[in-house]
């Protein structure tokens, strides 16, 4: 995944402190203009590489899958990172340009006049550190948000499942991976994200439940999860939207087929098909829809698999099922 290796991001003051104490056991190594030469070599060059450190650890956003990007966008907004970013590497080189400025009435004065100016260019070091501290805080935020994403192969043929809540999604899902989902939380309000995985004669498909996002109407949405609906689009290879006909789930029917509708409009139907299921079809079946199963009794259960995986493997060219 694009953010798990990013390291922790530093506060300012920690920066500050780090390479103040440093300076100074580098500076008790040496005497006189050289202590105050090698105490100001070592501090700036600490911030600097520790600066510079905070944008370089970062993936290119310009490369990134579209689905991550939409999800870090939704999340931190990439364009106010970026600046964030920016910042930090701005001063880095304020720092560079301050040793620089430094370093030469530094060698070229007693040893009083030169601690002076070294204290002077220890200021402006913290300075410079503390008027990004706000950023640092920042793309740390941001840093502990998108390393909670959840792990989604996007690469990986991918079935997402909507539909009103307690129609059968989870149970869904979990009889295709003969398992308990492995269930990871996004960061929005309420907003959690469940990923399985199935093995259809040798290939993996992604199974991707979104409670939260796809089981309420668009107007109900915020523009955060608005946005992270818009990254799914990326994703998903068929969208199975399931419905309950027999209205256990407590939802009518025609709120349940008004969701259908929203859902579709929202994905190219073209390139992601959504595929209308009735579940729960052992207490009533639906004439409508493509597809009658029951999770609970498994009929019906593999003729949508069937289809699901059909088109997956066309989406992403996979060679054809084995015949058995």
């Amino acid at each position: 995944m694009h953010f798990e290796s990013i390291p922790t991001t530093p506060r300012a003051s920690e920066l500050i402190e780090k390479a103040f104490s440093r300076a100074a056991r580098a500076g008790r190594s040496k005497q006189g203009l050289l202590a105050q030469q090698s105490m100001l070599q070592t501090a700036s060059s600490i911030l600097t590489d520790n600066l510079e450190q905070v944008g370089r650890v970062w993936p290119d956003f310009d490369q990134m899958d579209p689905f991550y990007y939409e999800m870090a966008d939704a999340l931190v907004g990439v364009d106010a990172l970026r600046q964030q970013l920016a910042h930090t590497q701005w001063a880095a080189m304020q720092i560079g340009r301050l040793r620089r400025e430094y370093q030469p009435r530094v060698r070229r004065t007693e040893v009083a006049t030169a601690r002076r100016y070294r204290k002077q260019a220890f200021a402006r070091f913290a300075d410079v550190v503390e008027s990004v501290g706000d950023d640092l805080l920042a793309i740390g935020a941001a840093r502990d948000r998108l390393r909670r994403l959840p792990d989604i192969r996007t690469d990986t043929p991918t079935i997402v499942v909507a539909g009103y809540p307690n129609v059968g999604k989870s149970s869904f899902v979990n009889a295709l991976t003969r398992a308990d989902t492995p269930t990871a939380s996004y960061p929005f309000t309420t907003t959690t994200i469940r990923v399985g995985h199935m093995e259809v004669d040798h290939r993996t498909i992604q199974l991707v439940d979104t409670p939260g996002l796809l089981d309420r109407p668009a107007a109900d949405r915020n523009a955060i999860e608005d946005q992270a609906v818009s990254a799914l689009t990326h994703l998903a290879d068929v969208v199975i939207f399931m419905c309950d006909a027999s209205e256990r789930c407590g939802y009518p029917l025609d709120d349940q087929l008004q969701l259908h509708q929203s859902v579709a409009s929202t994905f190219d139907s073209t390139a992601t098909p959504v595929l209308l299921v009735n579940n729960k079809a052992d207490a009533t079946e639906m004439p409508d829809a493509a597809f009658n199963m029951s999770v609970l009794t498994t009929a019906g259960l593999d003729a949508v698999i069937d289809a699901a995986v059909a088109v997956v493997t066309d989406a992403h060219q996979l060679p054809p099922s084995r015949q058995q």
